[in-house]
C-alpha cells in the first residue's frame, strides 16, 4: 500500500476550502432578506423584504447594504411608503 501523494492531498485540501467559501458566498451574499425595521411615517414595526448588495460603508470597512426595498408589510399591493426612511434605519 503506498501512502498518498502530498500534491494528491493538498489538491483536495484546496477543493475542500473552494468549497467552505462558496457555501459561505452562497449563505450569507447578496440577496433578498426579510428584516424588520421601524417605520417612520407610521410609528410602527415593518416587515420588509430588501435588496442586499454589496456597499462600501466607510472607507475602511467594504459589506453588503440594503439598496432597495421590494415589499412592506405596511403597504400591501402598493408600493413602500416609508421607502427613504426605512433605508436609512438598515
Amino acid at each position: 500500500m503506498t501512502p498518498i501523494p502530498i500534491f494528491f492531498l493538498a489538491v483536495l485540501i484546496v477543493m475542500a476550502l473552494w468549497a467552505i467559501m462558496a457555501y459561505a458566498i452562497w449563505q450569507w451574499g447578496p440577496v433578498l432578506r426579510s428584516r424588520t425595521v421601524w417605520c417612520q411615517l407610521m410609528k410602527k414595526r415593518a416587515r420588509i423584504l430588501a435588496l442586499q448588495k454589496e456597499a462600501l460603508f466607510f472607507p475602511f470597512y467594504a459589506g453588503l447594504g440594503v439598496i432597495d426595498i421590494k415589499e412592506c408589510s405596511l403597504s400591501k399591493g402598493r408600493a413602500p411608503k416609508c421607502h427613504k426612511e426605512c433605508l436609512q434605519r438598515l
